[in-house]
């Protein structure tokens, strides 16, 4: 026969109750949350924003590095990202550089290399596409 040491209690310890009761609320708080961000969420599209951060020779060529940031809520997949050298309206250069997603309200780094200096020249570096993952 078993000692009376060895049986357990009947009613709950106060901890399982405590332990039980955050559970539930925290549950409660994620499913909330979650219903919150479905309800509130205004489907934007990727706003996507590149800024040049710095110009620099390299052994084959010339770097320009850069930020791509998105502002939105919304993932950008296979993001494109070009760099152009323009002289007087012609393009002289065009280089693409993709990126695999930039996540919502985040910002990637990317270079590009250029084979003609573009410091006398205009340069643009944007977004031209993306796909929605």
């Amino acid at each position: 026969m078993p000692s009376q040491s060895s049986i357990e209690r009947r009613e709950a310890h106060w901890v399982e109750w405590v332990t039980g009761f955050a559970s539930c609320v925290l549950v409660l708080f994620m499913v909330g949350l979650i219903f919150w961000e479905a309800v509130t969420d205004s489907h934007q599209p990727p706003a996507l924003t590149v800024v040049i951060t710095s110009r620099s020779p390299v052994t084959d060529g010339y770097r320009v590095t850069f930020d791509i940031a998105n502002s939105s809520a919304a993932t950008a997949a296979a993001v494109v990202v070009r760099g152009e050298i323009v002289d007087r309206d012609e393009v002289m250069e065009t280089i693409d550089v993709s990126f695999d997603y930039v996540p919502a309200e985040s910002k990637s780094s990317g270079a590009i290399v250029f084979s003609r200096d573009p410091a006398d020249r205009s340069l643009r570096v944007r977004a031209v596409s993306y796909t929605e993952p």
